[in-house]
């Protein structure tokens, strides 16, 4: 069994930390402009002229079938969609705004499509619920709103309250867990409550106190005790959620120093939502590279989708899409129920491992193709059987030293020395599998 334990937190992590990959969806009102999710604010775009969008929501082609199909044909094993983000507008049917997608050219409720065509499958279902609100008539302007440059900031701050949008909140995520049968993961985003300008103290950041975050998520374990539920509250939960870099270490708790469960979330590309003209679209070789860095440094890939307003996966998300699918079929026994391996295997340069958290089996990810050995310090007479993951074809070694007919024999008492074909398998990251005794 693996050695690695996690910090205990209140929801049921076990499921995750097996599953290893999962689908983000970022889908909303900003899928039209299809120039960044956060468009409204970086354009500081009045209320009126963003409502374009709003009355030309028709997401005709939406499919969640299809959406799930190719989440599972990925080797995605859960999903996390944005029930509402930032601009406010809401994909269900909540009896609390009209700001929401029944009330759109779209006309129906695209929540419960999504949560029952991914359930079909067999995927776990999540919940993003964005603390932010941009449209939310007694959200306090701040420095991410995009009306924070507008002459009359304070006088238009002046009675709204935060207390009536802390239970607006409360009754929006009420509806999302009660409605929808068992839900998986409630990934809150975000809080920024150290962002205070000093040039217009009239503006702050918000957080915690602001969201009234122990009310909200106690509101969300009496309705799913289980349910995991991220920290971007400014309240410590179940996941913490390093976003658009790699980490290179199994992230630890900033106290206690206790190994933490933990999820990378990456885009394909630049942005979540739909960016038409994005260019920055990661290449094969490091979408395979990341999900195989994150499990083995003990964590989660959370891959986002951004689709189309006509609520398709446009053709390089499919691409991507399909990078992971043609790996992940003859692959993903490196991944599912892999871990960290223990400190006595060192992975080779150019190399990275994961280990089965039974201990049984050790598998090496080649980044860099190795010339005819791969040579393993420290691995000989742990090694019963050793393949290539993808066609279970046998690879031979020898131990303690390999000869080579021109220079001798390179020795090592506790060396493992596997023989490899001298042309690269036709698999992006080819994977070896150990089995230890």
């Amino acid at each position: 069994m693996s050695s690695y334990q996690t910090r205990k937190t209140p929801g049921d992590t076990a499921w995750f930390r097996h599953d290893r990959f999962g689908m983000f969806i970022h889908w909303g009102l900003y899928a039209l402009p299809a120039r960044h999710e956060w468009v409204k604010s970086y354009e500081k775009t009045p209320e009126d002229v963003y409502d374009r969008y709003f009355r030309h929501f028709d997401p005709d082609l939406y499919d969640a079938k299809e959406w799930a199909r190719q989440a599972k044909a990925a080797g995605m094993k859960y999903a996390v969609l944005t029930t509402k983000h930032h601009e406010g507008f809401c994909l269900f049917d909540s009896q609390y705004t009209d700001y929401k997608c029944t009330n759109t050219p779209a006309g129906r409720d695209l929540v419960r499509e999504y949560v029952d065509a991914f359930r079909a499958e067999g995927l776990k279902i999540g919940f993003y619920y964005s603390l932010i609100d941009w449209h939310h008539p007694d959200v306090p302007i701040d420095p991410l709103h995009p009306r924070r440059d507008d002459e009359n900031v304070p006088e238009m701050n002046r009675g709204r309250d935060m207390h009536r949008y802390a239970e607006y909140m409360r009754n929006q995520v009420t509806e999302l867990l009660t409605n929808y049968g068992k839900i998986d993961i409630l990934w809150f985003d975000f809080s920024y409550s150290n962002n205070n300008p000093p040039e217009k103290p009239w503006l702050r950041g918000k957080g915690r106190d602001d969201w009234e975050a122990e009310k909200l998520i106690a509101t969300a374990r009496s309705l799913q005790p289980g349910i995991i539920i991220d920290n971007r509250t400014e309240i410590e939960q179940d996941l913490w959620t390093p976003e658009q870099y790699q980490p290179q270490s199994w992230v630890r708790h900033k106290e206690t120093g206790e190994l933490v469960t933990w999820e990378a979330c990456q885009t394909f590309s630049g942005s979540w939502g739909y960016y038409r003209d994005e260019t920055s679209w990661k290449s094969p070789e490091m979408l395979i590279q990341m999900l195989v860095q994150t499990v083995a440094l003990g964590g989660n890939l959370l891959m986002n989708v951004g689709p189309t307003a006509r609520g398709c996966f446009d053709y390089r998300a499919q691409a991507a899409l399909q990078v992971f699918a043609d790996w992940m079929k003859f692959n993903s026994r490196s991944i599912y129920g892999c871990t960290m391996a223990e400190p006595e295997f060192k992975a080779p340069n150019g190399c990275r491992l994961t280990q089965s958290e039974d201990g049984k089996r050790l598998y090496i990810h080649l980044f860099q193709y190795p010339y005819a050995f791969l040579e393993l310090p420290g691995f000989a007479g742990k090694v019963e059987y050793a393949q290539f993951l993808h066609d279970a074809s046998e690879i031979l070694f020898s131990e303690n030293g390999v000869k080579h007919f021109s220079e001798g024999r390179t020795q090592g008492d506790d060396l493992l020395v596997l023989n490899l074909p001298a042309v690269k398998p036709p698999v992006i990251v080819p994977v070896i599998e150990l089995f230890l005794k």
